[in-house]
């Protein structure tokens, strides 16, 4: 006993070392990812404005495409600053309750994504089986009750994880978080007690929320496809299918990279540790990029709405 009292402590705060094996590369790597996060911010803050302004993408799927870049902004910002900090002037040190509440923001919203993508699923369904139907399904209220849905869901999943660390798990053998923010598993193995509920419950979320939204996306493509074949004209089918496709792009920028760090941090035991890391900040710096890009290519009010814009900012100068 006397050992476990000595090696384990009650930390106030931990120490996060950025990416660690890069320690060295620390400045470099500030300019790509300082300039990922800031695209990322503007790309979704435009996405935010322009819907709000244009009266003609106020429909589900854009309602829906709002709450993905608040989410993004939410998942970046909560990890971004911090990380730059880090490169910057070394301040990795952070309180157990910050890390408790940036471990909290990066799961729940990445489950909320996920619960959002779902309910674009839902939409992408109604509008092409049921058409007539769509506008009284998908109303203002719906819409706004399926993103609650999600965001409950979130809370509800996510929300017992740090309360778990903190009453299960008051002991630690190390304050150095070998990461670059405060994700679950890399706190968890720092702790002294028995962390195999903390495990299994981590598991059990990322497999209800991964696994079964996936399939069910899945299965309201498998709907969409059956109903599209069934159109008489090849344009009618590519026309309509063209309506989905700035979600499915979407849908695999965020389950893609996720799919790869997880199955890199389960099964790539020869992978050398800065690439688990920065893999886990990608997945969580890719979407914010790409979603407002891939919306804003694929919707002609958003691209007009853009340029507009940028000659006003022209002229002003």
């Amino acid at each position: 006993m006397f050992t476990f009292h000595n090696v384990c402590s009650e930390p106030s705060s931990f120490q996060l070392t950025g990416i660690p094996g890069l320690e060295s590369l620390h400045i470099w790597l500030s300019i790509p990812f300082g300039s990922m996060y800031l695209v990322a911010v503007v790309g979704n803050v435009t996405i935010l404005a322009v819907v709000r302004v244009e009266h003609s993408l106020h429909q589900p799927m854009y309602f829906f495409l709002c709450m993905l870049a608040v989410i993004d902004l939410v998942l970046s910002t909560s990890t971004m600053p911090k990380l730059l900090g880090i490169f910057w002037f070394g301040a990795g040190d952070i309180g157990l309750d910050a890390c408790l509440a940036q471990m909290f923001l990066i799961h729940c919203f990445a489950t909320v994504e996920s619960g959002i993508f779902l309910a674009m699923a839902f939409d992408r369904y109604v509008a092409i089986c049921d058409p007539l139907r769509h506008t009284t399904v998908l109303t203002h209220t719906a819409v706004g009750r399926l993103g609650l849905a999600a965001l409950f869901r979130g809370v509800l999943y996510i929300g017992p994880l740090p309360l778990m660390i903190r009453l299960r798990l008051p002991l630690y053998k190390a304050r150095v978080i070998s990461h670059s923010y405060c994700e679950h598993m890399a706190v968890v193995t720092l702790a002294c007690g028995d962390s195999r509920v903390n495990n299994i419950y981590g598991l059990s979320i990322g497999f209800l929320v991964l696994i079964l939204d996936s399939v069910a996306i899945a299965a309201s493509y498998v709907m969409i496809f059956k109903a599209v074949m069934g159109l008489a004209t090849p344009e009618a089918r590519l026309k309509t299918l063209g309506t989905c496709g700035s979600h499915i792009c979407a849908i695999l920028i965020f389950y893609v990279p996720i799919a790869v760090s997880s199955l890199i941090h389960r099964f790539g035991h020869q992978v050398p540790p800065p690439i688990h890391t920065l893999l886990a900040n990608f997945y969580l710096l890719i979407p914010p990029i790409l979603n407002p890009i891939v919306y804003a290519v694929r919707t002609k009010q958003i691209q007009e709405r853009v340029l507009q814009i940028l000659k006003i900012g022209t002229k002003i100068r």
